[in-house]
């Protein structure tokens, strides 16, 4: 589940990483408060607007502007609020901006030079480590930091069983050429963010930049977290945080239904119980000669109502010229879902593109009397090839 940055900031900073003052706001109104309420906590005269969308690159979309006055974050939050923000991560159309962070500004002069640094913490999967990765080239994009200048990049292992230890947040430090007070702050920070990530059940947390002000301080300018999906069950009020704004409707709603559901840019439509059939399946489509619309998993224990739902749910797609079903009968029942596809057929009306339907595995047989019995134009196929064979000949 993905966060913003205000909510991201919150989670870090229940763990001791510091982070600027800053407030939430749905209207110009309620920015022009938090903004008075940050200049009566820090003193500061000058402030940042961030559009709170889920999406990278929000400054190069101009969603991250500097207001050097209360009556500025009027009207700087006044542009953002319900503009549509295209960034690199967005689509073409962009996102629309329901709200927005004023933060206070913290690039100010003081005895020493301000830096950004860049750090991330996931999970190397191949090596069941927590990866810590970092560089002193902070604030721009990482993969050009690695394309173009590799030995910027540090990275520590964290072993699960004994977790990150003091030495390693030291040599974070050190790496980075702090000293002083800036490397006290640094080593506390590293720990912070580390027992964040542990603590929400995060499967990333990035930060970039990571600023030191010019007075030592060490702050998380921005943050993204991603908190597991699967460990929601312990964080209630993690879970609350998500947004359904910042979702596809169509993904949430099949959510909702217990359907695993990813919006593609295909004309196939899928139907697939299983991860990996839903992937060969998607290869047959693509080999075929079509592009896969979606990718959805009834799961294991399809029922015929959860079928016809997921039916549903394809059909709102426009784009989708046929439908592709492709079930091994295994946990599942193929009769369960033949009567799934008619009883779609039947509730939804009239269905005007091709079905092609592939059951194998448990009551394959009942299921395919089922669909033929019921007099609907369905297509049957009995292996991969047939199948591919079917989504070509009907998509010309």
């Amino acid at each position: 589940m993905n966060l913003h940055e205000y909510q991201s900031k919150s989670i870090l900073k229940q763990y001791g990483v510091t982070v600027p003052e800053g407030s939430l706001a749905y209207t110009e109104e309620e920015a022009v408060k938090a903004a008075e309420h940050i200049q009566g906590v820090t003193g500061t005269d000058k402030f940042v607007v961030k559009a709170q969308i889920h999406a990278g690159g929000r400054g190069k979309g101009g969603g991250v502007k500097v207001a050097t006055s209360i009556e500025e974050v009027r009207q700087v939050a006044r542009q953002i609020l319900g503009m549509n923000l295209i960034t690199p991560q967005t689509r073409k159309e962009g996102k629309l901006v329901r709200k927005v962070y004023i933060e206070q500004n913290i690039y100010y002069t003081g005895p020493s030079e301000p830096a950004e640094i860049y750090m991330s913490i996931l999970l190397n999967r191949q090596k069941g480590h927590t990866i810590l990765m970092y560089s002193p080239r902070g604030g721009m994009d990482i993969e050009k930091v690695a394309e173009e200048t590799p030995e910027l990049i540090f990275t520590e292992e964290i072993d699960p069983k004994i977790g990150l230890q003091p030495f390693q947040a030291r040599k974070v430090a050190f790496n980075l050429g702090l000293i002083d007070e800036a490397y006290k702050n640094m080593v506390k920070f590293v720990f912070g963010v580390y027992n964040a990530y542990q603590g929400s059940d995060a499967s990333l947390i990035e930060i970039n930049p990571v600023f030191k002000t010019s007075d030592s301080k060490i702050l998380a300018a921005d943050a993204k977290v991603v908190i597991d999906n699967n460990a929601l069950f312990r964080h209630n009020d993690i879970a609350a945080m998500r947004d359904y704004d910042e979702e596809d409707p169509i993904e949430v709603e099949a959510t909702r239904h217990d359907l695993n559901y990813v919006k593609l840019n295909g004309n196939v439509g899928c139907m697939v119980n299983g991860a990996g059939l839903a992937m060969a399946t998607m290869d047959i489509i693509k080999l075929s000669g079509g592009d896969p619309a979606n990718f959805l998993d009834v799961g294991g224990s399809a029922s015929a109502k959860r079928v016809e739902e997921g039916f549903r749910i394809i059909l709102k797609d426009p784009a989708v010229k046929a439908i592709l079903v492709n079930i091994f009968g295994g946990i599942v029942r193929c009769d369960r879902v033949a009567q799934g596809i008619v009883d779609a057929y039947q509730n939804i009306g009239k269905i005007n593109i091709p079905i092609i339907v592939r059951l194998q595995g448990t009551n394959a047989m009942e299921g395919k009397k089922l669909i033929d019995e019921s007099g609907l134009k369905v297509h049957s196929a009995v292996t991969l090839e047939d199948a591919a064979r079917l989504v070509t000949q009907l998509l010309n």
